[in-house]
């Protein structure tokens, strides 16, 4: 598809009456979410598991914490595969309400081919994990769920002001979130973050700072929207799929302004950008990032309040 008609598209289910209930229906029934075993399997692997092993490498048990999700989503992968690893309980938070009881109960009858991974990559006995999994699908609904696993899903919601008690958190997660949310914004979570976390507490968060629409056109680079100015991108950029444009420094930064110390930093540039950098148009909103950061089109960063 040309991402220009996506665009279009986009631009007019955000802006008229039932378009968000409309674009929801498409990604079930056409988009990634038509094939939920994939969904699920996607999810788990490239998603929980990286940060798994990222929470790992910097010495962070999981057992007995208290984690907060920021952006749900559709399935809620992420929290029960953490609680089905030990986790005490999460909160996890969206603005728009899109979970609904069955995506629960679906995105947990899907772990069950993962179950014996989360028990080795938490350390946890097999038997404990699947026993766990096997009391939830005893549940009648997706709420009930929810409440044996100790997942508090709260949307819509401000993830900026959680209401949460001040140094009562030990992890603040997402994934592929920050890049569709407005720099005020994240800012703004930043100090929330820097609020709930505990003394030894970790804002770890995975971002995907490439061009979406390459998704779904070929034929575009991932750093395509770097070509635009800021008038000439308003055109393109819409409510259902706002992308900042944010380079991999700017959510460091936003950390550091918030008091967040970086322990964690992935960013890497890609040899096939960097090649052909040379003759890719950038707008002068941009060229005063280094080749590294604007060719680089993800970062999974983890921080810590300051000491």
């Amino acid at each position: 598809m040309d991402w220009r008609l996506k665009g279009v598209a986009q631009g007019i289910l955000s802006r008229v009456p039932g378009g968000v209930r409309v674009n929801d229906l498409l990604q079930r029934t056409l988009g990634e979410r038509g094939n939920p075993t994939a969904h699920v399997d996607s999810k788990f692997r490239e998603d929980w598991l990286v940060h798994v092993a990222n929470l790992a490498s910097l010495g962070f048990p999981l057992t007995n914490r208290h984690v907060l999700e920021v952006g749900t989503g559709w399935l809620p992968v992420m929290p029960l595969a953490f609680a089905l690893a030990g986790v005490d309980r999460c909160t996890t938070v969206d603005l728009s309400r899109h979970l609904r009881p069955r995506g629960v109960t679906l995105a947990l009858a899907h772990l069950e081919r993962h179950l014996e991974e989360i028990a080795r990559v938490s350390g946890r006995d097999r038997r404990e994990v699947a026993d766990r999994w096997q009391a939830w699908r005893r549940e009648p609904d997706g709420e009930a769920v929810l409440r044996a696993a100790r997942v508090d899903y709260r949307a819509p919601a401000d993830a900026t002001a959680t209401g949460l008690p001040s140094a009562s958190v030990d992890l603040v997660f997402s994934n592929s979130v920050l890049e569709h949310m407005p720099a005020a914004a994240i800012d703004a979570l930043m100090r929330e973050s820097a609020r709930v976390l505990t003394a030894d507490g970790l804002a770890l968060h995975s971002v995907n700072c490439g061009d979406h629409y390459a998704y779904f056109d070929r034929s575009i680079t991932p750093i395509h929207y770097l070509r635009f100015g800021e008038r000439a991108w308003a055109r393109w950029n819409n409510d259902l799929l706002y992308q900042n444009r944010l380079r991999p420094e700017d959510f460091l930064a936003s950390a550091r302004r918030a008091g967040l110390e970086i322990l964690l930093d992935t960013h890497r540039p890609r040899p096939d950008l960097l090649a052909r950098l040379p003759e890719l148009p950038i707008a002068p909103e941009f060229r005063h990032y280094p080749p590294d950061q604007l060719c680089a089109t993800s970062v999974d960063f983890a921080a810590r309040r300051s000491r």
